[in-house]
């Protein structure tokens, strides 16, 4: 039987299709447009539609790539500028200021949920194990993108070492940074991927930048990159990681702090 193969021009206008539309999809979102406004509420029309297509990019990925393609990767000639920051670039919450202050010699990475064996790791202890160094680009939501030299602890190594209960389907990232401030308190950064993307070899804890240890404006001691998603699926000043098998009594129930305002879960590129 003939092996089937994708072409490498079919698979780049692939990932600039999927990059484009979840863009278009996420921008038609948040602009705030009037015209949508209506429409964009939980259970909505037009809330539904974009939730169907966000279905769709992550099965049309998903059936186009396979589980574990990997996001194109660079050389270091191709690191033109630092790492671009963006949302919280330095957090206003007295536990991560102690634990800074301290340079992080206290923090710790608590997993724990759906397994048999809770962690509570030193960054140190995150430092010795295998790491994965990758040069690879990050996809903005906004529009823009910036090619960076990540190092870190591939997640699939710590869960191995947690050991996931089979119910599991989903990791919860929980982090030290306030994204908003209500009147029940302050709500925290939070995301969530499939355990098919926390497994894959690109997916890292990533504690190092072009070099360097990661500084605090790129989510110090430890942020997660995802590399085949946008970045807001990329959650910075990570202290706790949590295997759930559904994410729906968490926070807003739609995944993430940004999903639960309007963005697409999966996110993909």
């Amino acid at each position: 039987m003939a092996k089937f193969q994708i072409n490498p021009k079919f698979q780049m206008n692939r990932r600039k299709f999927l990059t484009s539309a979840s863009l278009g999809l996420s921008g038609i979102a948040l602009s705030g447009c009037d015209a949508f406004d209506s429409g964009l509420g939980i259970g909505g029309g037009l809330r539904s539609f974009l939730e169907n297509a966000n279905g769709l990019t992550w099965r049309a990925q998903r059936l186009l790539a396979g589980r574990d393609a990997l996001a194109p990767e660079f050389t270091e000639a191709d690191i033109r500028q630092p790492q671009r920051p963006n949302g919280v670039t330095a957090p206003d919450d007295d536990t991560y200021k102690g634990l800074l202050a301290n340079n992080f010699a206290d923090w710790r990475l608590e997993v724990a949920g759906l397994v048999q064996k809770p962690l509570s790791l030193t960054r140190e202890q995150l430092q010795n194990m295998p790491s994965r160094t990758q040069i690879t680009r990050h996809d903005c939501v906004e529009g823009w993108s910036c090619i960076a030299k990540w190092t870190g602890t591939p997640l699939s190594l710590v869960l191995d070492q947690a050991v996931v209960k089979p119910e599991a389907r989903y990791v919860m990232f929980h982090c030290l940074d306030t994204i908003e401030q209500s009147l029940s308190g302050d709500i925290k950064y939070y995301g969530s991927i499939d355990l098919i993307d926390a497994r894959h070899p690109q997916t890292i804890l990533a504690y190092g930048l072009n070099g360097k240890p990661l500084p605090v404006e790129n989510g110090a001691p430890l942020r997660v990159r995802v590399e085949r998603q946008l970045g807001y699926k990329m959650p910075k000043y990570l202290y706790k990681i949590e295997l759930v098998d559904s994410f729906t009594a968490i926070g807003g129930g739609r995944g993430g702090y940004w999903e639960d305002n309007g963005y697409d879960w999966y996110g993909g590129i």
